[in-house]
């Protein structure tokens, strides 16, 4: 028994130092997603929804609550703000070539319909980002629209 007390002991130790430490935050420029704004231009609903459901993982500027100063929760939330900016940067809109930004509307298009996104572990805690059906079908036909801008859409491949 008194090696199980003092394994607990190391790790409580372990974990108290932990907290010490975490990874980079993702603290960008708020403005960084203006570019995309502009050149999109969502109405109104559509960007409180993506403003709720999609830029704190797509983008260079991420809400974070109370609980991202615990580890290894702050772990996990960087990893999926990393994995969603790699997929889709919003902030990066304007260094994307038109035919990416068709891409990504596309993508963004599926990954809606299909509910993929938002993240079921996101909606857990962001309640505000679960998407109606009304919501998604907005989503989904400013992303359409936006998609004609640059020319690609129902163009034979």
């Amino acid at each position: 028994m008194k090696i199980v007390k003092k394994i607990l002991y190391a790790a409580l130790i372990l974990l108290v130092i932990a907290q010490f430490f975490g990874p980079d935050r993702n603290e960008g420029d708020v403005a960084s997603i203006d570019a995309f704004i502009n050149d999109t231009n969502p109405p109104d609903d559509v960007h409180i929804i993506m403003k709720q459901a999609c830029f704190d993982c797509h983008s260079d500027r991420t809400r974070y609550p109370w609980y991202n100063r615990i580890t290894p929760v702050n772990y996990w939330i960087a990893d999926h703000v990393k994995h969603g900016k790699g997929e889709f940067n919003v902030s990066e809109w304007d260094a994307y070539s038109d035919k990416k930004k068709d891409h990504k509307l596309e993508e963004l298009v599926e990954e809606v319909k299909s509910k993929h996104m938002p993240l079921d572990s996101y909606t857990w805690i962001h309640d505000d980002a679960r998407l109606s059906d009304e919501q998604i079908e907005s989503l989904i036909s400013w992303a359409d629209m936006a998609r004609t801008k640059y020319g690609l859409k129902d163009r034979p491949q």
